[in-house]
């Protein structure tokens, strides 16, 4: 079962500095029948002003995953970490028991990120964060783990939960595959370019809720980058 949800018809809000996009409910964006998929409780496709960002606020039991698209985010937390995280690459941030965190984009230029949250398997824990690159050629035709918690991904970001988050680049024309086993929950979203998962089409920024199907075949239409979200 593959359920699209074409980008147009997500919910948003649009604050001036930052304009976001709802794959699922959130904020002032409620709809019942989109409250999560598993474990993943929200898909924000954010577009950030130059010299602007979310000033501190807080967070608790939650495993919350960026996925920088264009520009840079600058993280800065109540545990004293600061890392700047540049377009392709992950941060993770597992809120535990709380933390107070703020995210900038201080570059020139708009920064577009997909902010990722899912449930944690355990609340409480203390507060981390991480980040890491991940080459966009290390993961050209394939998927590669960026953020895991399953015992198999240990080069993976750790996250505290039974999920994984993927990416992969694939040229036009091309085909990458991803075993999805039974009973999880798959959240498929083309960052970049048009592709074919399972024979139904998404546009960039486009999502797939995804279930019983055992082989997601991702056809690329054009050059694509895509980040896909394996939960409970």
């Amino acid at each position: 079962m593959i359920d699209k949800r074409a980008f147009q018809g997500l919910g948003g809000a649009d604050h001036g500095w930052l304009k976001a996009k709802h794959h699922f409910s959130f904020a002032n964006y409620y709809e019942p029948k989109r409250m999560g998929w598993g474990s993943l409780r929200v898909w924000n496709d954010d577009e950030i002003a130059p010299r602007s960002g979310f000033p501190p606020h807080p967070h608790a039991d939650m495993e919350i995953i960026t996925y920088v698209r264009d520009g840079a985010i600058t993280h800065q937390d109540s545990l004293g970490n600061q890392g700047r995280t540049e377009a392709g690459d992950v941060q993770v941030m597992s809120a535990g028991s709380g933390i107070r965190h703020a995210e900038y984009n201080l570059e020139p230029e708009t920064t577009r990120i997909f902010q990722i949250w899912i449930e944690p398997t355990q609340r409480g824990g203390e507060p981390t964060w991480g980040a890491k690159p991940f080459p966009k050629g290390d993961r050209a035709g394939r998927f590669v783990t960026l953020a895991s918690g399953l015992p198999d991904d240990a080069d993976a970001l750790p996250i505290r939960t039974d999920a994984r988050v993927a990416g992969a680049t694939i040229r036009a024309g091309e085909t990458a595959e991803y075993k999805l086993a039974a009973g999880r929950h798959a959240y498929l979203v083309p960052a970049v370019g048009s592709v074919e998962v399972n024979g139904v089409r998404l546009d960039a920024r486009d999502g797939a809720a995804i279930s019983d199907e055992p082989v997601l075949r991702v056809r690329a239409l054009e050059d694509a980058e895509v980040v896909l979200v394996d939960a409970a």
